[in-house]
C-alpha cells in the first residue's frame, strides 16, 4: 500500500524502514519544513497517513487529512480533549481514523492484563494501586497516553478509585501516576498493588522502538477498506 508519514523524528524514520521492509512504498513524508505538502498530489494519493508529531500540531493535520480524503493513523498523545469532533466526523462524513495510545502488540496485550487484574482487586480493598511510568526526555505531555489508558482500565473496575491524579494521591479514592522523564528510555510502565501484607505489580518495559512502530504500520494495513473510528481493539478483538 502507499503511505504517507506525517512526523518525520526517530519514530516517524523507525515506521518508514518496518514500512518498507513489509513491502509497502512511502509517497510522501510531511515534517515541520514542508507542512503544506500535505495538499501535494503525492500525499493525496496515499492509501493511509501515520501521524506522530506533537500535542499541539496533532489535532490540525487530522482536519487536513479529512480534508485531502486520506485516512489517518495517529498514535500522538496529549490531544484527547478533541477526540469527540475527530468522532463526529468518522461517523458523520466517513472518514477513517485510526488511534492508539500505544501502538505495540505487547502494550496492548499488557492492556487487557490490566484490566483482568483490576477485576479480581476490585474485590480486595485492603490493596492500594499506584502507577510509575518513564519515558525518554523528549516526550512533552504527562502523564503518557499510555498511563492514561491503563489509568481509565483501573477505574473502570475498582469501584473505590474514581479518577487519576498526576504524582500525589489527594484522596483515598486517587490513582496517582509517577511520571518520569530521563534518557532516551523508549517507555516503562508498571501497575502496583500494595497491602500491609504483600505487594503485587505488573510491568511492561519497551525496549525499542520498533514495537510502536510495528503496530502503527499493521493498523495502517487494517485500515483498508473501512471507514469509522478504530482502534486496538478493533484489531486485536480484544
Amino acid at each position: 500500500m502507499k503511505i504517507a508519514l506525517i512526523g518525520y523524528g526517530k519514530m516517524g524514520k523507525t515506521i518508514e524502514q518496518i514500512a518498507i521492509q513489509r513491502g509497502h512504498q512511502i509517497v510522501s513524508i510531511i515534517d515541520i519544513n514542508n507542512a503544506e505538502d500535505i495538499y501535494s498530489e503525492a500525499f493525496k494519493s496515499a492509501d493511509a497517513a501515520i501521524e506522530f508529531t506533537t500535542p499541539a500540531t496533532a489535532f490540525n493535520n487530522y482536519m487536513k487529512c479529512f480534508e485531502v480524503g486520506v485516512p489517518v493513523v495517529s498514535g500522538t498523545t496529549g490531544w484527547l480533549d478533541r477526540i469527540g469532533e475527530i468522532k463526529e466526523k468518522c461517523e458523520k462524513e466517513g472518514k477513517t481514523f485510526f488511534y492508539a495510545s500505544n501502538f505495540s502488540i505487547g502494550v496492548n496485550i499488557f492492556f487487557a492484563m490490566n484490566k483482568y487484574l483490576a477485576k479480581i482487586m476490585n474485590n480486595f480493598p485492603s490493596y492500594d494501586v499506584k502507577m510509575t511510568e518513564v519515558h525518554h526526555i523528549h516526550k512533552l505531555d504527562a502523564p503518557s497516553g499510555t498511563a492514561i489508558t491503563l489509568a481509565e482500565g483501573i477505574l473502570e473496575n475498582i469501584d473505590r478509585k474514581d479518577r487519576w491524579t498526576l504524582e500525589n494521591a489527594e484522596s483515598v479514592t486517587d490513582l496517582p501516576i509517577h511520571a518520569i522523564r530521563e534518557g532516551e528510555v523508549p517507555g516503562i510502565h508498571e501497575i502496583t498493588y500494595e497491602s500491609d501484607v504483600d505487594t503485587i505489580s505488573i510491568k511492561h518495559d519497551a525496549k525499542s522502538r520498533a514495537g510502536f512502530a510495528l503496530g502503527a504500520v499493521i493498523a495502517a494495513e487494517f485500515t483498508a477498506g473501512k471507514k469509522g473510528f478504530l482502534g486496538m481493539n478493533d484489531l486485536f478483538k480484544f
